[in-house]
């Protein structure tokens, strides 16, 4: 079972002036950086990957997320996600998101997401959860 640390992932405190603030999300090598947008009722999702991993940062609006590892015949563990909030996807988990309202997520991951390296890196699986 994953810890909520190793999912929710808490951000440093933010760096705030008279100009405003930089919140800096995370440190880690990235190739790929994505604006995801997802209307209500949206699943992405239901796939893991060999060996990329990826943290997605929401914005704005509102999801359920599930992971288990690769293979596993327990259920998935569940998070629901409020904006602001960024969690953390591992190599090796299916995965599946729910989006519980309009939304927009950064995605930032390891491998580049060109269709033909990400489509060889992804094992799709039957969905998650409803």
């Amino acid at each position: 079972m994953a810890r909520q640390s190793d999912v929710i992932i808490q951000p440093r405190e933010p760096f705030i002036d008279a100009r405003g603030r930089i919140l800096n999300l995370i440190d880690a090598p990235f190739t790929s950086a994505a604006v995801v947008t997802s209307v209500k009722g949206a699943v992405r999702g239901n796939h893991y990957h060999k060996t990329d991993y990826h943290y997605c940062w929401l914005q704005r609006g509102g999801l359920i997320y599930l992971h288990r590892p690769a293979g596993a015949a327990t259920p998935p563990e569940r998070w629901v996600i409020a904006p602001g909030q960024l969690f953390y996807t591992p190599p090796g988990y299916e995965h599946a998101m729910r989006f519980t309202e309009d939304s927009v997520m950064v995605v930032l991951a390891r491998n580049n997401r060109e269709m033909a390296n990400y489509e060889a890196d992804t094992v799709r699986t039957p969905p998650l959860g409803p």
